[in-house]
């Protein structure tokens, strides 16, 4: 039965200044420009907390975490409460709403089969959030799961809550409007309590957050002798949103490799497994093929002011370079594809290591413009995967390489955190 609960939230009040100059993109999204920025906003940037430019961060962020609540700049509430949170935001014209519940998610390990990964996870940022919850013993930012909801109750919870006043509102930097309405009654927290106690999560952004948090919970387990299953590290706060939510997409995450170059050999071999064509090299044709092949398997590589499309041969040899421990639905995803067959069989890539050998990108344009620039020599684009589709292959306990998806716009950091220190208890009803 999975367990949702209420929780004492800790938030800015009117002392720490604008909000717009408070939140911040998960800092698993900051780079070093976005950092110095956000310092820039404001003396109470959340950057501050969550990834802090000084050095010995961890133990920063607990002293200035505790400063700012005795200066009255964060505030723990009262009453326990769940919010609805819900985003707004345009792409190409288009204007789209996504909305959740941020709770109090009980901490489930994967082999309990109430909350499934879809993504390979990695030893160093789950020691870096590991470290930060440690020091601050707060959940600073929210793991983002989806659950599926095919008879719209919680949709309808959620569209009767936003007919009341929201608590907050806010813009953030990427013109994405938030809008968080707090939820105290008892009688409608039990109403959501309810209707997710037969729901299957899937985690989509904060697979290292979560895996962290289980690892803090087995250790204050071993810590206190009188926990119980109301100590509230047995928890972890999160943002749930429904598959049904007309506003759930998900780009995908284009890979930038800094140290291999496309040479006549590795063209040769891609025609060996994809029909390769010369296309304008613009962000808006490499769009365009992806867009027009997207049941296809096709892929766009930019290097050196050239563009090529790539659509995948109907040939069974490129099973033999896709995992064996993958299953039949995972070696079909275009990531896997591009991993096990472009980047390990044909670019003999090896393990590639986060900024040192490779980046991500959201937008085509960015990743055009960042190897234009000499900070990657390829760029390779692709599809995104339908959230649809992570949903059904993280059930099966499969799990794709990690950045295979991204889901936009991301949940801003600093809008509520909760606390998870020794002693702090989450009632269940």
């Amino acid at each position: 039965m999975v367990d949702v609960r209420p929780f004492r939230a800790i938030r800015y009040t009117e002392l720490a200044g604008d909000p717009r100059n408070l939140i911040t993109q998960p800092y698993d999204k900051i780079d070093p420009e976005m950092q110095r920025a956000y310092y820039d906003r404001s003396a109470y940037n959340f950057c501050r907390i969550t990834l802090p430019m000084e050095n010995d961060k961890y133990r920063i962020a607990q002293h200035r975490f505790q400063e700012w609540l005795r200066k009255g700049i964060l505030a723990k509430d009262d009453q326990p409460a769940i919010f609805v949170c819900r985003q707004e935001f345009a792409l190409d014209g288009k204007c789209f709403t996504r909305t959740g519940i941020i709770a109090a998610l009980q901490l489930y390990n994967y082999g309990e089969d109430m909350v499934f990964p879809h993504e390979i996870t990695y030893k160093e940022p789950k020691a870096d959030r590991l470290n930060m919850m440690r020091n601050v013993q707060k959940d600073l930012e929210p793991v983002f799961l989806i659950y599926s909801d095919p008879e719209r109750a919680t949709l309808c919870f959620f569209n009767e809550v936003a007919k009341t006043r929201p608590a907050l509102m806010v813009e953030d930097s990427f013109g994405v409007k938030h809008t968080v309405w707090r939820v105290a009654e008892p009688t409608k927290i039990r109403l959501l309590q309810k209707a997710f106690e037969t729901k299957k999560l899937v985690i989509t952004d904060g697979h290292h957050r979560y895996e962290s948090a289980i690892a803090y919970r087995d250790e204050r387990r071993q810590m206190e002798k009188k926990w119980s299953m109301d100590s509230a590290f047995n928890f972890h706060m999160s943002l749930l949103v429904p598959i049904q939510d007309d506003g759930l997409l998900a780009f995908p995450a284009h890979r930038l490799l800094k140290k291999h170059a496309l040479t006549d050999e590795a063209m040769d071999m891609l025609e060996h497994f994809f029909t390769v064509t010369e296309i304008d090299a613009t962000a808006k044709s490499l769009e365009n093929f992806l867009e027009s092949h997207r049941n296809e398997h096709s892929f766009c590589i930019y290097s050196d002011a050239k563009a090529y499309g790539l659509i995948l041969r109907h040939d069974d040899r490129v099973y033999e370079f896709v995992s064996s421990k993958s299953s039949k639905e995972t070696k079909l995803f275009d990531v896997v594809i591009l991993r096990d067959v472009i980047f390990k069989e044909i670019l003999r890539t090896g393990k590639l290591k986060l900024d040192q050998d490779i980046l991500y990108e959201r937008w085509t344009s960015k990743a055009v413009e960042r190897v234009d620039r000499g900070e990657a020599k390829l760029a390779f684009l692709m599809n995104p995967i339908d959230p649809k589709f992570i949903w059904q292959i993280a059930q099966q306990h499969e799990r794709i390489p990690e950045k295979s998806t991204d889901f936009y716009p991301k949940p801003v950091s600093g809008l509520v955190m909760m606390d998870i220190s020794p002693g702090e208890k989450l009632k269940a009803k």
